[in-house]
């Protein structure tokens, strides 16, 4: 790709900030893997010195001067990096430098207090770093200005285009129907039996069998590695090191696999960017959303279905505990997709996982605008979970600290997980107008599947804004029925019952 001098010297200041956020992920990777406790408070501060960097790169007069002379540019990758970089201009030009630096060395030091706390099951240890991450929110979106709730400055820095109004016309919708189908499923006597599944499986034979399935699914090692962490996640340190990490129940094999099948879904977006965006600010992810479509699409279409285990099961077996061989792949296929409320989202099956998202999503619209107070969390949650999936948690380990996102300051970004899951259900309704999904599982050849979304989704990168890319590849704007569709038809077999 050719590029006139001008923009030419706009990708040479924009390689100065590729090259800071390399530093600062693989730092973050780090932090959250391999670091020794001792070294947190350091490295924590090291962060804290190139975020600042980054920030005055990414707001600098020179950058203005980019955006303002390339706006109109011919080229539509610049012209579109542009696009990005002055979203970055605008989000970062409004915080006063020191203050996103105080902002950024606190997350990094919350985050570790959230694992002890989380650990010691003690909600008091964090709630006065949390207490500070909602002030530090709350701030930043009166910078940033908004309209409407306050809860859209932050939700459009993670879904351009989404709103508070879109997600509370289509998230009461899909919270009827999912409750509707779980009552059903409850009144079903032909209940799976997961007694044989939830049995000692040593960590390393978990491991093994979860670097077979990345290999079978296209994730290219030589671009990525598997890693062990307390709360799973992928991270792009660049396109061609986008690593994964899991963490493993010795007593729940799937809190492992299918963990690592879904951040191995992050994982295949990334690696599947078009090398010709290498460089560019468009070579990245274009939503969370969009990004969580990718790792439930594989988690739950693909690795929780019928067709995976019929065909996988037995070499599952070479790894599995001999209790396992008692079980026929059909009897293990419905005991890995019992639908039985969770106290944690991403241990919560395919059915209750949305309900999980909408709470959280209900509890930080509150926080942000004054109608909730972070001390009283532990027992708003309690009550949340009961209304929502009819449980309550007995520890704050299992309830309130159960995740890491308010911990690193990111609020806004739950809504992703739901609105990715119905982003997947419509991929996955064009997907099988070209692609028999079952056959092309049944005969191992996953990578026919990620081809496709390489070549509608992946490829692209951020050339598209989100709800724009839903509409190309699907020709429908976002539609919750897709996923109420797979849920029914799927569960309505594994159940022995009708749902409705």
């Amino acid at each position: 790709m050719e590029f006139t001098k001008k923009e030419q010297s706009f990708l040479d200041e924009y390689k100065k900030i590729s090259h800071y956020m390399e530093a600062s992920k693989l730092i973050a990777w780090d932090l959250r893997t391999k670091a020794p406790r001792k070294g947190i408070k350091q490295r924590s501060e090291t962060l804290s010195y190139l975020s600042e960097r980054l920030h005055q790169l990414q707001t600098s007069d020179r950058m203005k001067e980019f955006i303002d002379e390339l706006r109109l540019s011919e080229n539509p990758y610049i012209r579109r990096s542009i696009e990005l970089v002055q979203r970055e201009y605008d989000f970062h030009h409004k915080i006063p430098v020191e203050e996103f630096k105080a902002f950024v060395q606190f997350t990094s030091e919350s985050e570790s207090v959230w694992q002890e706390a989380k650990e010691k099951d003690d909600y008091s240890m964090f709630q006065p770093y949390l207490e500070k991450i909602v002030d530090y929110n709350i701030l930043f979106a009166d910078y940033w200005g908004y309209e409407g709730h306050i809860y859209n400055a932050h939700l459009k820095h993670y879904e351009p285009g989404m709103t508070v109004d879109t997600l509370d016309g289509v998230f009461p919708k899909l919270q009827k129907d999912l409750s509707r189908l779980i009552e059903q499923v409850k009144a079903s006597s032909f209940k799976p039996q997961i007694d044989q599944i939830t049995v000692q499986f040593p960590k390393e034979k978990q491991e093994a069998f979860a670097l077979h399935v990345l290999d079978q699914m296209g994730y290219d090692f030589e671009a990525g590695r598997l890693d062990e962490t307390v709360h799973p996640f992928a991270i792009g340190i660049n396109p061609q090191d986008v690593r994964v990490t899991t963490n493993y129940d010795e007593l729940d094999f799937r809190t492992a696999v299918f963990g690592t099948i879904h951040e191995g879904g992050h994982a295949l977006y990334e690696q599947g960017f078009d090398p010709k965006l290498y460089g560019l600010p468009v070579c990245s992810a274009t939503s969370m959303g969009i990004h969580e479509s990718q790792s439930l699409f594989w988690e739950n279409f693909i690795g929780r279905s019928k067709a995976f285990w019929n065909t996988n099961y037995s070499t599952f077996l070479t790894y599995a505990p001999e209790s396992f061989k008692n079980l026929t792949p059909k009897e293990f296929y419905r005991a890995i997709n019992e639908v039985k409320p969770s106290f944690i989202r991403i241990e919560a099956d395919e059915m209750t996982y949305a309900l999980h998202i909408m709470l959280r999503y209900e509890i930080e619209k509150g926080l942000l605008n004054g109608d909730l107070n972070v001390k009283d969390l532990p027992g708003i949650w309690n009550e949340k979970m009961k209304d929502y999936l009819g449980t309550e948690p007995s520890t704050a380990r299992e309830g309130v600290l159960q995740d890491i996102h308010w911990a690193g300051g990111d609020f806004g970004y739950f809504p992703s997980y739901a609105l990715g899951y119905m982003y997947g259900a419509q991929f996955k309704h064009t997907l099988e107008k070209e692609v028999n999904i079952e056959q092309a599982i049944e005969q191992n050849e996953l990578k026919k599947i990620k081809e496709w979304l390489n070549k509608h989704i992946h490829k692209h990168g951020s050339m598209k804004e989100p709800l724009d890319l839903l509409k190309d590849v699907t020709g429908e704007g976002l539609n919750h029925q897709y996923l109420v569709e797979y849920l029914t038809n799927k569960y309505s077999d594994i159940y022995g019952i009708s749902l409705s």
